[in-house]
């Protein structure tokens, strides 16, 4: 990597083609970078200083013996200052009538433009740059209302071609073939680039092969509903992630997995990893030799099997009691256990009969909850779920089970009743797994044919403590304080937590237990918040 200062005629050198990436966001700038952009201009004609323009990040990329220029390099930084240039010197040639202004972004020989842009601006910014007078163009989009702006703002009395083109300076950022792309993404965010997986990827698969791209992606990932549905941010771990770049890791871990590609443990594991999931495409596919159309073609499939299946709506609807993909939803996305979508997916598209799948569900529903009651260590589940029962095609439930009760090292085990009955009474929870557990257990053992009222979402019910943790302020003590002290210890376990409608009202929420149970006549009580739920009401007429 290299980062000199240049001027303009070094970034359009004649003989050095800018690409920017054909599937890169569109030109954003509007009036206010205009008017700011041609105030600078107005400022340089007259200042006759150099002035910097920020910095132009630029990418080696190999060429063929077919190709007129013989330096191409893709735009990484610097595509609105770059579209922005362009324009205004088109518009001030025109203005100017002074040819030499037109040729500064084309090529030597053949005068193409030398600053190629994506497939949004493409049409436009090419109409824009080969006019041949001052006409309307219209303002369909931002490239032909800053032509329309420019044309209509430039005065040609404040702007010195000649002393822009001597003082304009860049600090130009080269970097070689191999420099890691996605860490340079990474590094320049805070100037607006802001690249996903699928968006890398995409330039990657498609390059500049519009039909391609139309083909197999655009309906698939780009439509208004398709953007809205994978564009949805979700907690995973400690970071924030989209559905898009979930599905993008899953599909990795599920294709490293293949018996056929023979990927070393090694190489999981750094294929594994959230950072760098370009990256690891990219090695995986040239390891393996993978064919780009079939895997394309796969993506494809798999991403209507994700959209078709995962929805973290679930978290806002009524629960069904059926073992199944809902429930699993609630299991993924209420209760962030996102390690299970690369194996869910996998199973998504390689179980066909929807009993097996059923039974499956059912076992890893009972599997998760059962050791989060038990306060089982959950950091192995990456490897378990995204690894081991993929590559051992775990497809029915005899298999997963007997997998699981042969391991040696027991880490994984399947927690007995006896445990998780100990599990109710001792664990302490977080409120979010308290509440999840509870509120699946509530959807499970509820008869909805005798409850007057539906059941709402996961996330609408509030977790409340039955016993106070204050209850010493207003409940009556033990004789002894080993009794007391025996009460404190089951405070925040399963036992004492219940699921409401609504959170209760700080005056009762530490009342005792009949104002607790009935209100205070200003604020309702159990009575009214948890009086239809099956986990909880048989309990309402209790005494303490």
């Amino acid at each position: 990597m290299e980062a000199n200062k240049r001027n303009i005629n070094d970034i359009f050198n004649k003989n050095r083609i800018l690409e920017i990436p054909f599937f890169q966001r569109s030109y954003v700038w509007d009036t206010p970078q205009w008017e700011r952009f041609l105030s600078d201009m107005e400022f340089v004609s007259s200042d006759n200083k150099p002035y910097f323009l920020g910095s132009i990040i630029l990418k080696q990329q190999m060429t063929s013996a077919q190709q007129s220029a013989g330096d191409v390099r893709t735009l990484i930084d610097g595509q609105q200052r770059l579209t922005t240039l362009c324009i205004f010197l088109k518009v001030l040639s025109l203005k100017l009538s002074t040819p030499y202004y037109d040729t500064i972004y084309r090529l030597g020989m053949d005068q193409e433009i030398a600053l190629l842009h994506n497939h949004n601006d493409v049409d436009s910014f090419n109409k824009v740059l080969n006019l041949s007078s001052l006409e309307d163009t219209g303002s369909d989009n931002k490239i032909l209302k800053a032509y329309t702006y420019f044309k209509e703002n430039i005065n040609d009395l404040l702007i010195n071609p000649k002393i822009l083109l001597a003082n304009l300076m860049f600090v130009l950022i080269e970097l070689g073939p191999d420099d890691d792309e996605q860490k340079i993404f990474d590094t320049i965010n805070s100037l607006g680039v802001t690249l996903t997986t699928a968006e890398l990827l995409k330039n990657y698969f498609f390059h500049r092969d519009i039909k391609l791209y139309n083909d197999n992606w655009k309906d698939v990932f780009e439509t208004d509903t398709a953007r809205e549905y994978w564009d949805i941010q979700i907690s995973a771990g400690r970071v924030t992630r989209s559905l898009l770049d979930l599905f993008f890791y899953s599909f990795l871990q599920i294709k490293i997995q293949d018996p056929a590609f023979n990927i070393n443990s090694e190489d999981k594991k750094k294929y594994s990893k959230v950072e760098g999931l370009f990256d690891s495409y990219k090695e995986f596919i040239q390891k393996c030799n993978i064919n780009r159309l079939t895997l394309i073609a796969e993506i494809n499939e798999y991403a209507h099997l994700f959209r078709e299946n995962f929805d973290i709506k679930i978290v806002e609807k009524e629960l069904s009691a059926e073992f199944g993909i809902e429930r699993i939803n609630a299991l993924i996305f209420g209760l962030e256990n996102t390690t299970l979508i690369p194996y869910v997916l996998f199973l998504l598209k390689n179980v066909k009969d929807p009993k097996k799948l059923k039974e499956v569900f059912q076992y890893l529903e009972s599997y998760v909850i059962r050791r989060m009651i038990c306060h089982e260590n959950n950091r192995n589940y990456n490897q378990l779920f995204g690894e081991r029962f993929i590559t051992q095609r775990l497809l029915d439930v005899v298999a997963i089970r007997n997998y699981i009760d042969t391991q040696e090292d027991k880490i994984n085990f399947m927690p007995l009743d006896v445990s998780v009955t100990d599990g109710f009474n001792q664990s302490k929870l977080t409120n979010k797994q308290a509440a999840g557990i509870l509120y699946l257990l509530e959807t499970r053992i509820r008869n909805r044919q005798k409850h007057s009222t539906a059941m709402l979402g996961m996330n609408s019910y509030s977790l409340e403590h039955i016993l106070p943790k204050k209850w010493r302020n207003h409940w009556p003590l033990f004789k002894t304080e080993a009794e007391n002290a025996a009460r404190d210890q089951k405070l925040l376990t399963l036992g004492n937590l219940t699921i409401i409608t609504a959170a209760l009202n700080s005056s009762i929420s530490d009342a005792v237990w009949d104002i607790k149970k009935n209100g205070d006549g200003k604020n309702k009580g159990f009575s009214v918040y948890a009086a239809d739920l099956a986990t909880f009401s048989p309990y309402l007429s209790n005494q303490f």
